[in-house]
């Protein structure tokens, strides 16, 4: 069992969209990122306003960090890194990066393709995105997804983070468990499952949750995995699934390690005790965290309140003890 705390110090706001492209109105959810050269490239989904219909949604986006001083932001993009699919297409109306790995001198972005829905409000669906030319460009490898419904997970798929481990693929995603209704609401309840893969298109998975609950229908999102002394660590964030939009039943950082990849023993007190902010942008909710080792230091990229509108930000972690 793991005795060490981890012990994190947060840094601060890096970025927030401001009405920067009709396309990126406002939201910096779900950072994630990968090194290159002189920058750290860190891919997040925001929105354009409402169309006319009241209906938002979304689209992937990067900003380009000084390596040296992540508060010095040296390029945004400046145009949707993936189109929306085609009618009926599972992307047809949003495209949400998970994250971005290189394999062969290329780099797979695994993406989250939602579509509206009528009896309840949407579903979810994980493509994936390939780029040749160091990040700048990424082109759908069909219209397809590559996780989708089975008959052990007939709803929705998200938030998948996928690491290459001893020469396989490795991809935790969230996977929907029920609806469930509130003041009139659908709501859906998703939890975290593990899936591997020998080429990173074929997936097996067995549709079994791998992260124990702690609140009522709890929904788990955004896992995040690194090895550190032999160990993985998984961070990721957790909410009620009733009456969730607010500061005490929204999202909140939790933690899991494993010595397999396999079974997985949550703590959030050891791993994962930082406090919402006494005022400010993550004042209210702590939510997609992606945690990367760099220059010898592991930092956590965040999103704040309101599921990220109010942009995303870093942690350091001071101490391992």
């Amino acid at each position: 069992m793991i005795k060490k705390e981890f012990i994190w110090e947060k840094q601060g706001l890096i970025f927030a969209p401001d009405n920067n492209f009709d396309w990126m109105s406002d939201y910096a959810q779900n950072p994630s990122s990968i090194i290159l050269n002189d920058r750290i490239r860190v891919f997040f989904n925001c929105r354009p306003k409402k169309d006319k219909n009241g209906y938002f949604s979304s689209y992937i986006a990067y900003v380009d960090l000084d390596i040296n001083n992540l508060f010095s932001i040296i390029n945004i993009s400046k145009k949707p890194l993936l189109e929306h699919g085609s009618k009926g297409c599972f992307d047809e109306h949003g495209t949400m990066c998970g994250n971005v790995v290189e394999y062969k001198n290329n780099y797979y972005m695994y993406y989250v393709g939602w579509q509206r829905l009528q009896s309840v409000p949407y579903t979810h669906s994980i493509g994936l995105a390939i780029s040749k030319d160091n990040c700048d460009n990424f082109e759908k490898i069909g219209k397809g997804p590559v996780i989708s419904k089975t008959v052990n997970e007939p709803f929705l798929q998200n938030s998948p983070f996928i690491s290459i481990i001893n020469k396989k693929f490795q991809m935790w995603y969230s996977s929907g468990l029920e609806w469930v209704e509130e003041n009139n609401k659908d709501e859906s309840i998703y939890l975290i499952m593990h899936s591997e893969s020998e080429d990173g298109i074929n997936w097996q998975r067995n549709g079994v949750p791998i992260i124990e609950t702690v609140v009522d229908f709890e929904t788990q999102t955004n896992p995040s995995v690194i090895e550190i002394d032999g160990i993985y660590h998984m961070w990721f964030c957790y909410r009620h699934g009733k009456d969730f939009r607010n500061k005490n039943r929204g999202y909140k950082i939790g933690y899991a390690y494993s010595e397999d990849l396999i079974n997985w023993k949550r703590d959030d007190k050891l791993g994962a005790n930082i406090p919402l902010s006494e005022k400010g942008w993550d004042s209210e909710m702590l939510c997609y965290p992606y945690v990367i080792e760099y220059n010898k230091n592991i930092l956590m990229f965040y999103s704040g309140n309101f599921f990220g509108r109010d942009g995303f930000g870093y942690a350091i972690l001071k101490d391992y003890k």
